[in-house]
């Protein structure tokens, strides 16, 4: 089994961490143990589902995990359709550069794998059907 860590996206991970990271200052100043706890365990989650996300290859499956938790199971050979996204929809996805990946007829998802070139050429290796779409640069 091959694994693709997600591509990461600094700037997103800073728009997520700026109001955590923002309202820690003020409560560090008034010394709001309690919430100053909450706002480090919010960090800590972020950091953690940005860092642990990862699509995993082996014969027949595509598999989508954060960590240890399975997000999604795809059979490799119902994926019709991949092509370059930058779609802002909500996905297992923690960069903008991104694929969409359609499969069985009306699903789909989106994901950023980091070697973005050797993920589609794995992937068409097992199933050579699967039609790719370049984004036009």
């Amino acid at each position: 089994m091959k694994k693709y860590p997600s591509k990461i996206s600094y700037g997103l991970l800073l728009f997520v961490l700026a109001v955590p990271i923002g309202t820690i200052f003020p409560l560090i100043s008034s010394q709001r143990w309690f919430a100053i706890g909450v706002n480090l365990c919010i960090v800590t989650f972020i950091l953690i589902l940005f860092f642990n996300l990862f699509y995993a290859i082996d014969e027949e499956w595509l598999y989508i995990k954060l960590g240890l938790v399975l997000i999604k199971k795809i059979d490799i050979q119902s994926i019709i359709m991949m092509s370059e996204t930058r779609s802002l929809i909500s996905a297992p996805a923690v960069s903008l550069d991104r694929l969409e990946i359609i499969y069985s007829k009306h699903k789909s998802i989106i994901i950023s794998p980091r070697d973005k070139s050797g993920f589609i050429d794995h992937i068409t290796l097992i199933n050579p059907n699967i039609t790719v779409q370049y984004k036009a640069t």
